[in-house]
């Protein structure tokens, strides 16, 4: 279907001093993150600082803890998204089977693919942990809880999850992260 420009889902955006000002905002947001992309350890650097902040807000001020765990819980799940590969190991290692019983079996290179680029693991990591420090300044998210609780829970919580994820790794037999691998340099 072909819109002209008063028609359409969007019709008067252009007109709308709102919409311009909100694609002007996300043009500018696109160009930054743009600019980030390839200053890896840069970011990563930022990220870490920003966290560093978060929690001396919460040991300083004593409270909001269910915010900090939340945020626990919610980068752990990034986490687990950014070291589980992209496609099912169970299938892949049964279409090898087969291969192997049929006597087609090829050696073929497969690269690691994340779910969760790396990339997108910081970009969410940074927004998730900016909309926490955030939410630290209204007391309406500090919530009274007994944080030695949620503590121990998500200690569990990791322990259980990492295990279970190192124990896939060791299973299929794939290595997510670029630590004890190999890299080649160019020759000169």
């Amino acid at each position: 279907m072909d819109f002209t420009e008063d028609e359409g889902p969007f019709a008067g955006a252009n007109s709308n001093p709102v919409m311009k000002n909100y694609e002007k905002v996300k043009a500018h947001y696109q160009f930054y993150m743009d600019k980030v992309t390839p200053h890896t350890k840069e970011r990563w650097m930022g990220l870490g600082v920003m966290i560093v902040i978060f929690i001396l807000r919460i040991v300083m001020s004593q409270g909001w803890y269910v915010v900090c765990y939340a945020l626990g819980i919610y980068l752990l799940s990034q986490f687990l998204a950014f070291l589980t590969p992209k496609f099912d190991m169970t299938i892949e290692q049964d279409e090898a089977n087969q291969e192997l019983e049929a006597g087609e079996r090829t050696e073929e290179f497969r690269p690691f693919i994340r779910r969760l680029p790396e990339f997108k693991f910081w970009h969410n990591a940074f927004r998730a942990t900016a909309a926490s420090l955030l939410a630290t300044l209204f007391s309406i998210f500090d919530i009274p809880v007994y944080w030695p609780i949620l503590l121990v829970y998500f200690i569990m919580l990791f322990l259980l999850t990492m295990r279970r994820q190192i124990q896939h790794m060791v299973k299929y037999k794939y290595i997510p992260l670029d630590i004890g691998k190999k890299k080649y340099s160019a020759a000169k």
